[in-house]
């Protein structure tokens, strides 16, 4: 907690503000990661009726000052199409974001900018996927992941120690 001071420089007694009152919530800058590798790829669980197989590059796995976990998403159709994304999760706000796809060329294109908003993470039946990396792996008990090895051991678990 942080004490109010008056213009004189005076503490003002009884009157504190938290940190987090003091400092809104600023999402940091992003780079691109390195375009995931197949042999990068760990592959988590969705749901039992998820027709779709979903996978990290573990090698993108970021956790920012921010406390938005950053990671390469790649996901494969049961008809063999393969869609990548690098995407986010704010924990605290239980929200995600899509800051580029994947193209076959093995580069990034950028989200436009109506596209890059944070979106509500749900868990609905389908596309599931934000509901599962956030609850099971990346953000356990609401809180993001210390590091980017704390993840990747979660994702080789298939979910957190410390997830409900």
């Amino acid at each position: 907690m942080a004490q109010t001071v008056d213009p004189s420089g005076r503490i003002v007694p009884g009157n504190y503000q938290s940190e987090e009152e003091e400092k809104p919530w600023q999402e940091l800058e992003i780079e691109m990661p390195a375009f995931p590798k197949q042999e990068n790829l760990i592959e988590f669980y969705v749901s039992a009726v998820a027709t779709n197989k979903y996978f990290i590059d573990a090698s993108t796995l970021a956790v920012g000052a921010d406390g938005v976990v950053r990671y390469a998403l790649v996901v494969e159709t049961s008809g063999g199409a393969r869609n990548i994304s690098f995407e986010g999760i704010h924990c605290k706000g239980r929200n995600w974001k899509h800051y580029a796809t994947g193209r076959s060329d093995g580069t990034w294109t950028k989200s436009r900018t109506s596209r890059i908003e944070w979106r509500p993470i749900e868990n609905k039946p389908v596309n599931r996927h934000h509901a599962a990396l956030s609850r099971d792996l990346f953000c356990p008990l609401g809180n993001p992941i210390f590091t980017a090895d704390e993840g990747r051991n979660a994702l080789r678990l298939g979910k957190h120690p410390n997830s409900n």
